[in-house]
């Protein structure tokens, strides 16, 4: 039996019918409703490894910047039906408060969402909607789906006057492996993918000792970790490095991050060793029955045996015998994706500005801002993850 709640963390900000938000704004608080938080996520249609207590914590811990905690609690009585896992940030030059998702950034967080108990959506999306409406910040919601309660949210800010803009945040390929043997998804493939997958993997056996593990200890993950860092410095240097281990604060967020997954289970890092050595590493989460496939790299030296191709063979091999159903590649349209699929999922960006003439000038300058080109953008941004 879960251990009980001491709620509310802080007073009540809003109350509708039987529903009371409370505000959580400290770690004290969000370590409080760590035991709860996972169970009412797999409770909800928002369930994913992106919004786990795990992630988003470590998340707080390492990339929050100068966020403020803000997480939404709703209760009825002392039962916890809703999770509204904000963040309060400044936008650049340090206009404009608002409230945003936690995990958004740089740690390339997916399908983000207002975690809430099935059957209870209205009721909550009511409060929360009151809750946020009082404070009458600007709101983000960043790579959320398609069919999202983040919508459904803004959708109720919309009946109390804000005003709000949808656009496309990209799209995760996905491959439905339901009922596939590897041999089965092989034949679903290209004729010349299909060859080509094959020659690599013989290839590579015939040349090396190969070795592909699923790590499944603190210091092979430490190990591998580091040599996934390694790859993409080398990789992405004439770029200016990668975005995804491009700061010592993002690697302690990787680092903390893949080790709360390891002890849950979650954690799919496997490394590919050629005559004892890393050549590359791949990591992702299996979290029920999707894998998530979320960082990959590769020894350079190794890249004339397709290397890449090679790891991601093993992978999908792995996955399927784990009876994966579902391999999702998350955000993202490289090219190499297109060689596995064609099915992908939709995310959106949903922008909400408050009807006083501070939420105005913000939604005006979100809108010029869209309409500079990409370098303009990226001179504005230099050095903050965060837009206007």
């Amino acid at each position: 039996m879960l251990p009980a709640l001491e709620a509310p963390f802080t007073a009540a900000v809003a109350s509708i019918d039987s529903i009371r938000v409370t505000r959580i704004e400290t770690v004290h608080g969000l370590n409080a409703i760590r035991p709860h938080w996972n169970a009412l996520l797999s409770d909800s249609t928002a369930d994913g490894p992106f919004l786990t207590w795990e992630w988003l914590s470590a998340w707080w811990a390492h990339l929050a910047g100068a966020a403020r905690l803000q997480v939404l609690a709703a209760w009825e009585g002392d039962r916890l039906l809703g999770i509204g896992p904000f963040v309060v940030t400044e936008s650049a030059f340090g206009w404009f408060p608002r409230v945003e998702f936690l995990g958004t950034g740089h740690a390339g967080s997916d399908y983000l969402d207002l975690i809430v108990r099935r059957g209870c959506e209205p009721a909550v999306l009511r409060a929360f909607a009151l809750a946020i409406g009082q404070q009458r910040y600007s709101t983000r919601f960043d790579h959320v789906p398609s069919a999202s309660l983040s919508a459904q949210l803004a959708e109720q800010l919309r009946f109390e006057g804000w005003t709000s803009s949808t656009v496309p945040d990209g799209v995760c390929p996905i491959i439905d492996l339901t009922g596939h043997t590897w041999d089965s998804f092989l034949a679903t493939l290209g004729p010349s993918h299909r060859a080509n997958i094959r020659r690599r993997l013989r290839g590579i056996e015939k040349q090396f000792d190969a070795r592909f593990e699923r790590v499944t200890t603190t210091e092979v993950r430490r190990e591998a970790l580091d040599a996934l860092c390694r790859f993409h410095s080398h990789r992405f240097e004439a770029e200016g490095g990668s975005t995804a281990f491009f700061t010592p604060a993002v690697r302690a967020f990787q680092d903390d991050a893949s080790g709360l997954m390891l002890e849950r289970g979650w954690l799919r890092m496997y490394v590919l060793r050629l005559n004892g050595a890393i050549a590359a590493v791949m990591y992702g989460f299996k979290y029920g029955d999707t894998f998530y496939f979320y960082q990959h790299g590769f020894d350079a030296q190794h890249q004339s045996h397709s290397i890449g191709l090679v790891l991601m063979s093993m992978t999908l091999r792995a996955a399927i015998d784990e009876g994966v159903r579902t391999f999702d590649f998350l955000w993202g349209t490289e090219s190499y994706k297109s060689l596995w699929t064609r099915e992908s999922r939709t995310l959106r960006r949903i922008d909400l500005f408050p009807a006083h003439f501070g939420g105005q000038i913000h939604k005006s300058a979100v809108a010029a801002r869209r309409r500079l080109g990409p370098l303009a953008r990226r001179v504005l941004t230099l050095g903050d993850r965060r837009e206007v």
